[in-house]
């Protein structure tokens, strides 16, 4: 016997129409690309995506074609992400931070067929369209432009677009939940980008979970402020899970500086946020060097890397700011755990909690983690047991674009390519990604946690550990550290800091001072860089 409910498919063009009809005069507050503001709302979002689904759809593009962006977080990329994926094509968000050759790669593998982009772009995108012959429309994300187009005249204009549809448009009927809605390409992997391709269905479960209390916790009295770009995992899901909330959105645009960002917090009155540990060290430099306070903050969300502790502890001691510790990845759609305590926990000493929110969280309902040995064997979460992570639910992907059927899984269960432990209430701690992790004389030592004791220190504004080749013991650490502005820390004051935070023979072998560490698209460190500089260091001297 079946339930006699309604019958009613998950669809992203869903969001926008509840959000346009409960929440149709909540603001959305974006950033241009030329530093001005635009003010618009949920209502006029809905109309405008519906238009401009109107207008792809007069353009001859069929159900799960593929349109790009290579955009910043502001009003017509959002547009874009309803349009697109209301109109039943696929939202293809590129990151402009690759390399010209993997941009060209990614827009041939996924054959998009117009390619919308922001104006600080238009260099890059003039410089690979010629490798890109079957793309028809590159649409600059701006009113028309005489100037512009008489300099480029290959170049098409947003609102040229949107004015092509139909004020009566309605989003195609026979729309089915699992049908493609977006499409992220990973970084950072061996050989080329693969491609992650979401479902209605899964990016909506994404959405409702992501809003939950013990998740991020959007509600229509927040103020959301995603510094992580939308080209980012779809901004780790948060412009659906925001508008699914009623959630005020502020779009912060190319100005991801600490002194354009606590402008905007302040001004917009933000209370929540999302980034990365890079971004928002810029922010806390920024705030200390100004005594300036972030009044209405309440929460940010920090993942992509793993956070250093101390700067939990600024944010809470220093700004009253609750950190809530991520942890995803791009075929996770990107939800994997958020660190919130549990009952049980809230009563524990100051310094217990601290401990425990260390650590990158615990999954929601619909995310199922799992440790394994080598040999596939499942380990214990007893939370000290280390294996390599892997996870499954309706969020992660099955295979990857366009890869051969049965590659990508392994026993239904998608390893992350990180090594941790999990207790027996769902925490769970990166301890390393599996390439990274330090293994000396048969025992392995983070580089998490190696690094994150070298910027807690005051005189260190960054650090990168890594595997040196070694004679003896095959690999010991070394540690790649940035100093902090008019500091005077030697190698020597570096690893005494060691001393006691650590077993001592994990403390590392050397620290070697460079002026920056190489960042790659996304934010995080290019360790490979680092170990293919300075792997044999301490074998040559």
């Amino acid at each position: 016997m079946l339930g006699q409910m309604m019958d009613q498919e998950l669809l992203i063009s869903s969001i926008i129409d509840h959000a346009a009809l409960y929440h149709g005069d909540t603001e959305i507050v974006s950033v241009n690309t030329d530093g001005t503001q635009m003010r618009t709302n949920y209502s006029q979002v809905h109309k405008r995506a519906k238009k401009l689904g109107s207008a792809l759809t007069k353009r001859g593009m069929e159900r799960s074609d593929r349109i790009a962006t290579i955009a910043w977080n502001n009003h017509r990329h959002f547009e874009l992400y309803y349009g697109i994926s209301g109109a039943g094509l696929v939202c293809h968000t590129v990151n402009p931070r690759l390399f010209p050759e993997q941009l060209i790669y990614i827009l041939t593998h996924a054959e998009d067929k117009i390619v919308f982009f922001d104006a600080t772009f238009i260099p890059l995108v003039d410089g690979v369209r010629s490798h890109l012959p079957n793309i028809k429309h590159w649409v600059l994300m701006e009113a028309r432009s005489e100037e512009l187009a008489s300099q480029h005249d290959w170049m098409e204009f947003y609102e040229d677009v949107v004015a092509e549809g139909d004020d009566d448009y309605q989003w195609p009927s026979d729309l089915k939940e699992r049908d493609a809605s977006s499409l992220c390409y990973t970084s950072g992997t061996t050989g080329n980008p693969k491609g992650v391709l979401y479902s209605h269905r899964s990016t909506l479960l994404h959405a409702m979970m992501s809003a939950t209390p013990d998740v991020m916790n959007f509600s229509a009295r927040d103020c959301l402020l995603p510094v992580v770009p939308m080209f980012h995992v779809n901004a780790w899901g948060s412009p659906y899970a925001a508008a699914l909330a009623g959630a005020k959105i502020v779009m912060p645009g190319p100005g991801l500086d600490g002194k354009s960002l606590a402008t905007l917090f302040n001004d917009e009155k933000v209370t929540i946020a999302a980034g990365v540990p890079t971004i928002w060290a810029g922010l806390i430099q920024y705030l200390e060097a100004t005594n300036t306070k972030l009044p209405h903050m309440k929460r940010t969300v920090i993942g992509g890397s793993a956070c250093p502790p101390v700067m939990i502890d600024k944010f809470r001691d220093e700004y009253d700011v609750e950190v809530l510790h991520a942890w995803g990845m791009t075929e996770m759609s990107p939800l994997g755990s958020v660190n919130n305590l549990k009952n049980k926990q809230l009563d524990l000493p100051d310094e217990e909690k601290k401990v425990i929110r260390l650590n990158q969280g615990r999954p929601s309902f619909g995310m199922e983690l799992a440790i394994f040995d080598e040999d596939f064997n499942q380990l214990p979460n007893d939370g000290v047991t280390q294996g390599d992570l892997h996870c499954r639910g309706p969020w992660v992907l099955d295979e990857y674009f366009m890869a051969e059927k049965g590659t990508t899984l392994n026993n239904g269960w998608f390893d992350t390519g990180d090594v941790a432990t999990l207790d027996a209430d769902g925490f769970m701690t990166i301890k390393d990604r599996s390439k990274d992790i330090i293994k000396s004389g048969g025992e392995w030592i983070s580089t998490v946690e190696l690094e994150n004791i070298a910027v807690g220190h005051p005189e260190i504004a960054g650090a990168a550990a890594i595997a040196a080749k070694h004679e003896k013991w095959d690999e010991r650490p070394v540690i790649l550290a940035v100093k902090a502005e008019g500091a005077n820390i030697t190698e020597a004051d570096l690893l005494s800091y060691y001393d006691d935070k650590i077993i001592k023979w994990q403390i590392p072998d050397k620290v070697i001072f460079v002026d920056q560490l190489p960042i790659g698209a996304t934010g995080k460190i290019l360790k490979k860089e680092l170990r293919a500089e300075y792997e044999n260091v301490l074998i040559n001297g």
